[in-house]
């Protein structure tokens, strides 16, 4: 027997005489440690679907909300002519002393319809001598004045109208300028 033989097999030998290792299960500790990470990412995925439910139902309640509000606006915005009318009516009437019981009438149910109209949350845009602003104004032209401040509505050519907070009809309006400018 040479020296290399009684000294025992080599440990490359060794391993390749023992059949190959098959995977070891994992550890009690190991299987506690992935339990526990699943349950965080589960966790993880509850929080999210309530943050993403919690949206969802804001999102209905100010949807509705902004419906409720502005659901008078298609309305409204077709009586919007016929107030426009009863102002040109006023205007003409106005200016005959023959028709002065007929503009008082048209003026009491102008005041009645505007009345209702504001309960409902509907605002003229009707100031003269206002600043310029062109959210609310629509500048149709300029006028040279000098006994005003310069993008100052100086002229009211269609009254505007807002719902609450949003806009139905813009006022056209004439804007001051200085002269020379």
């Amino acid at each position: 027997m040479s020296k290399k033989e009684s000294e025992g097999p080599v440990p490359e030998e060794v391993l390749a005489e023992t059949p190959a290792e098959e995977t070891q299960e994992p550890t009690l500790e190991e299987k506690y440690a992935q339990a526990l990470a699943e349950v965080e990412e589960l966790k993880k995925e509850n929080l999210r679907v309530l943050a993403d439910s919690e949206n969802f139902r804001k999102r209905l309640t100010r949807e509705k909300d902004e419906f409720f509000k502005f659901a008078t606006s298609s309305i409204l915005e077709e009586i919007i002519p016929v107030m426009d009318n009863l102002d040109l009516a006023l205007a003409h009437g106005r200016q005959a002393d023959a028709c002065k019981d007929l503009v008082m009438g048209v003026e009491m149910t102008m005041n009645i319809f505007l009345d209702t109209m504001k309960r409902h949350g509907l605002e003229q845009i009707a100031a003269v001598d206002v600043p310029f602003d062109p959210a609310r104004h629509e500048a149709l032209g300029q006028v040279e004045r000098d006994d005003v401040e310069e993008n100052t509505v100086c002229q009211m050519l269609q009254k505007g109208y807002m719902l609450k907070d949003r806009l139905l009809r813009p006022a056209k309006v004439m804007v001051s300028r200085k002269a020379g400018a």
